[in-house]
Order: C-alpha cells, then sequence, then structure tokens
C-alpha cells in the first residue's frame, strides 16, 4: 500500500505523539512527520509552509484539547489557508472525548474526516491509508 508523503500530527501530550510516531514507522504509514504541541504553533508553522507554496501535510492528526489554540480554534483558522499548491488534506481529530457534543460538532467541519477516539491503532492507519489511496 502506497504511504502518504507528509503527515502532521498537533498534540500537547508527548506520550501519544511518542506512541503515534511508533506506530507510524511500524505501519510505513509516512514519508515525514511533523509535531506540532499546539494548536498555534502547527497553525502559524502550517501558514508559512502555505504562504511560501510548500507543499502541506496530506494527513494531519488534531487533538482537540490543547493549550494556547485548541483544535476548533485550530480548524477555524486553519480553512483559511490557501495555497497554490492546495489540495485535500485528511484532517482526523484524535481525541480521549466521547462527549456527544464533540461527536455533533465535528459535522460542521467539511475538512474534517472522521473522529478517532484515542489511542490511534495500527488498524486505524490502515483504514486511512486505504482511504487516501482510494481519493
Amino acid at each position: 500500500m502506497k504511504k502518504v508523503e507528509l503527515c502532521c500530527i498537533i498534540d500537547d501530550d508527548p506520550i501519544f505523539v511518542y506512541g503515534t510516531k511508533r506506530i507510524i514507522k511500524e505501519v510505513d504509514f509516512a514519508e515525514n512527520v511533523i509535531v506540532y504541541s499546539n494548536g498555534q504553533d502547527a497553525l502559524e508553522g502550517l501558514m508559512k509552509t502555505c504562504t511560501a507554496n510548500e507543499p502541506l501535510p496530506d494527513v494531519i492528526f488534531l487533538d482537540l484539547n490543547m493549550p494556547v489554540l485548541n483544535g476548533w480554534e485550530f480548524l477555524d483558522e486553519f480553512k483559511l489557508c490557501k495555497s497554490k499548491k492546495s489540495k485535500k488534506i485528511l484532517i482526523y481529530i484524535i481525541s480521549s472525548s466521547v462527549d456527544p457534543r464533540d461527536l455533533e460538532r465535528v459535522k460542521d467541519y467539511e475538512q474534517v474526516d472522521t473522529y478517532i477516539l484515542k489511542p490511534i491503532t495500527p488498524d486505524d492507519l490502515s483504514k486511512i491509508l486505504g482511504a487516501t489511496v482510494e481519493s
């Protein structure tokens, strides 16, 4: 199965990030992985990439509950990023929240592909790889 070129993890939990990077490597999910520890750093980094017309990530794993700028606020701002190299970016909400309001709110964001409960599993990544091949 073809792997993604660039994957982005936006999460403030270093243990989750470490585990996810290990699974990404184990499953051979992505060529490159970039990590941001909060939504603000991610927004600034990705906007800089966007304005420089450099490639944006193919897949973004986004936590909802983070300091500085949470996942919802990141989504509201990130949708304004338009690049000449624009492509469909698959955004997956990765959260430990089982709040029905969060599950319902995801539907308001067309750029979000789906909601995955933490922790992410090799099976989750395999399904995502299958989805990226189809699109």
